[in-house]
């Protein structure tokens, strides 16, 4: 079912215009920063879009430059694990796993997943429970189980809403979903 979900979710945002992504990503921006918890969150975790994602290189951009720490993850394809460090200037990334920019070895600074006050959460397809699928090979369903107290968003494009997603255990939600439309907060239990 998720690999259905995901390839319809994924055809359907690979055909949108790039105008749209740009204008959507715009839209996305000013509701995330807008939102009193991401004002308040002094280390961000961010992902680095590439394709159709929801477009952060320039919310990445200013978030530097309101002074609040930005995070970024780093893939070790090994252990299939992502470790995070601190992205200090726009030109430390350069092209790593699966053709995403991360800081380049020698830029790298380490930063625990536990001091991360915010994290940004990609996604194919999400549900307005917090459910979400990936590309199906578990590398933020893992990091996010390392940090339950961060504030989870999930950021997508409407058109990336499914009614349901179904989930396992170690299925891991987000908190926030923010749409170029709205934004959903999920009901705690």
């Amino acid at each position: 079912m998720k690999k259905v979900i995901r390839a319809s979710i994924l055809q359907k945002r690979n055909n949108m215009p790039v105008s749209e992504v740009i204008r959507n990503s715009s839209l996305i921006k000013e509701r995330l920063f807008g939102l009193h918890e991401f004002r308040r969150a002094r280390a961000i975790l961010w992902y680095v879009s590439y394709g159709s994602e929801v477009a952060t290189h320039e919310m990445i951009q200013e978030c530097m430059a309101l002074g609040k720490t930005v995070v970024v993850p780093c893939t070790d394809t090994k252990k299939r694990h992502l470790s995070l460090s601190e992205l200090r200037r726009w030109d430390e990334l350069g092209v790593g796993a699966y053709n995403i920019q991360e800081p380049r070895l020698e830029c790298r600074h380490e930063v625990a997943v536990d001091t991360v006050d915010l994290i940004l959460v990609p996604g194919i397809a999400f549900d307005c429970g917090g459910h979400r699928i990936g590309h199906g090979m578990g590398y933020y369903d893992r990091l996010l189980s390392e940090n339950v107290k961060a504030l989870k968003i999930g950021l997508a494009f409407e058109l990336q809403l499914v009614e349901k997603i179904p989930t396992k255990q170690h299925d891991v939600s987000v908190d926030i979903i923010i749409t170029e439309k709205r934004i959903i907060y999920m009901e705690k239990a």
